[in-house]
């Protein structure tokens, strides 16, 4: 049994992780203002003394606890530290992703070395960004100087400034008054705020005061402390919590996660640019994936190359266990090549040229945000040519060997048992958050597209689908889910528009003479026989047909989904690579 501890972003992001293994938790926050649904999670609230936290781990069995407090809650913190200690239990600790120390900021240790920096640049007007529980530590400065403090709207949190002698008529709120705004409305020569992570706002505030030209003290977050004996995992996202999760207790998820191939390449391209330049082999290198959380991985060294093994997890996938290598060579400009056993394009539509090797986007900025050296890099993998031939790369003209592939740098694997009653799930939470439309989405790309048409909707209200389309709505008929959207990317989109449901390469593949027929319907008869990727009609297709195209695409798509929804209003959209969205 897992026990988190949460109340913030991360905490919501921990219970999300921990949902998709259908297996009872436990989440604790010190008060219940935090609006979450957890699908499986057991909701605990209200202040416990150590020794009650203790006898509660006891008596459920709890073999792990995950930390995902506010970085600044400091006190929470160590009680957590030792009592993870005391019951020899394993700890992990989900913290927010943080932007690098700009040196255009004062950074401060702490609130007395803030105050001291703010009087040493002369700030007689300051903009205090740090919450209600920070008055009290900066009141040997707002007590002789001009000072506004932004607070939530509460009011225990305007009984802490009465009772801290602060003026009332000096407090904004964070529900009404924005950071330019106030920073337009007061004219502060300065502003303090604690280093919050990305989560908590942080480049936001930065990002305001620079464009107004108003200085900035930061609070420098305090490190996390620590204790004899005991091992503590550090993530700062929901891969790594995963496959911490996993790690430390196996049993939790039915199916374990894995790398795709850009992650592995990646962390043996920093291994061996790591060795070239520092003459260090670390067993272990951190990855920065995609969405910006960072991940160890481990790392081998041959004559000349570093290496990662390729492990898939319980993903089923022919690259499981191979040997991905990179080689590096000091060069003029950062270049990424194809060696031994990497595919190389045959075909156009994909990212980048025929002749270019199979190497697709996201890896190769992957390596470029990863590795700030002006090198060569060179890719291989042993036997990547034989493993190819059981892959769909010849079929789509990538000759010579694999793809390095990847968009979030993780394989999530799951059962299509397992998927659909994920899906399930997720649709009952986001029909109890009562949000008035469920927006269904293939993946985290389409649904941060679509998510701007929907600004007001709880995180709760949108659903990934998968392939799954046929199921997630078949469920949303049965829980009587009235209104819903459907986002759907071109390469779904033209197998749905044909009738199939799951839309997995398993079970269905693109048709081209069933695509041919819905150009023609919508009065563009042009040659499709040399595309390999649906997406490639969207460069094409003469501007002036694309809405025509998209509508009769969408027009078949809903001949077959309204069937499943017969009493709901469904909207289906479709979206292009660069989120332009046609309905």
């Amino acid at each position: 049994m897992i026990l988190v501890f949460g109340g913030t972003t991360e905490g919501r992001m921990a219970a999300k992780v921990l949902d998709e293994s259908g297996a009872i938790y436990y989440y604790s926050t010190r008060s219940d203002k935090q609006d979450i649904q957890l699908a499986h999670g057991v909701r605990l609230t209200g202040t416990m003394e150590i020794a009650q936290i203790e006898a509660f781990c006891r008596e459920h069995g709890i073999a792990l606890i995950i930390d995902a407090t506010h970085p600044f809650a400091q006190n929470l913190h160590h009680n957590v530290v030792n009592l993870a200690q005391q019951m020899s239990v394993p700890l992990i600790r989900l913290n927010r992703i943080f932007p690098p120390h700009d040196a255009d900021l004062v950074w401060c240790r702490d609130y007395d070395d803030a105050i001291n920096q703010i009087n040493k640049h002369n700030v007689k007007r300051l903009l205090a960004l740090t919450g209600v529980n920070t008055i009290g530590k900066l009141k040997h400065y707002w007590q002789h100087n001009e000072c506004w403090f932004r607070i939530l709207d509460r009011d225990e949190s305007r009984d802490a400034t009465v009772g801290a002698g602060f003026p009332q008529d000096h407090l904004v709120y964070y529900e009404t008054h924005g950071t330019e705004q106030l920073l337009e409305q007061l004219q502060p020569q300065a502003i303090i705020t604690k280093e919050s992570g990305i989560s908590g706002g942080f480049v936001e505030k930065v990002d305001a005061a620079r464009s107004k030209g108003v200085l900035t003290f930061v609070v420098e977050c305090p490190s996390y402390p620590s204790a004899p004996g005991l091992a503590i995992e550090h993530v700062n996202g929901p891969y790594g919590l995963r496959r911490a999760v996993e790690k430390l207790l196996p049993k939790f998820y039915p199916l374990h996660s894995g790398l795709t191939t850009g992650t592995c390449a990646t962390a043996a391209a920093i291994a061996a640019t790591t060795r070239l330049t520092t003459g260090k082999t670390p067993s272990e290198v951190s990855v920065v994936l995609p969405n910006g959380e960072t991940i160890r991985v481990s790392v081998a060294y041959g004559d000349g190359y570093a290496a990662v093994v390729k492990e898939a997890g319980d993903d089923p996938d022919v690259t499981n266990g191979i040997e991905i290598r990179a080689s590096v060579n000091r060069g003029e400009r950062f270049e990424i090549l194809g060696g031994e056993g990497v595919g190389t394009f045959t075909f156009p539509g994909f990212d980048f040229p025929p002749g270019e090797p199979a190497i697709n986007k996201v890896p190769r900025q992957m390596m470029r945000d990863n590795i700030r050296e002006n090198v060569e890099i060179t890719i291989s993998v042993p036997k990547g040519a034989e493993i190819a031939r059981r892959t769909f790369n010849p079929r789509l003209g990538i000759e010579g060997g694999i793809s390095i592939i990847g968009v979030s740098g993780i394989v999530k694997p799951f059962s299509e048992e397992a998927f659909i009653e994920s899906i399930r799930k997720c649709m009952q939470v986001a029909k109890a958050s009562g949000a008035e439309r469920v927006v269904i989405n293939s993946g985290g790309k389409s649904e941060r597209f679509v998510k701007t048409l929907y600004p007001d909707l709880p995180q709760q209200a949108f659903v990934e689908y998968g392939n799954y389309i046929g199921e997630t709505l078949s469920i949303a008929n049965e829980l009587d889910i009235k209104n819903v959207t459907l986002g759907v990317m071109l390469g779904k989109a033209v197998k749905l528009a044909a009738g199939n449901l799951d839309t997995h390469s398993r079970r269905s593949t693109m048709d081209k003479d069933f695509i041919s027929s819905m150009l023609h319907e919508a009065g563009c008869d042009i040659d499709i026989s040399g595309i390999t990727l649906a997406r490639e009609l969207w460069e094409i297709i003469p501007q002036d047909k694309l809405q025509a195209f998209a509508t009769v695409v969408i027009n078949h798509c809903m001949e077959h989904c309204s069937k499943l929804l017969p009493g709901g209003n469904l909207l289906i959209l479709m979206i292009t690579n660069d989120g332009i969205i046609y309905d």
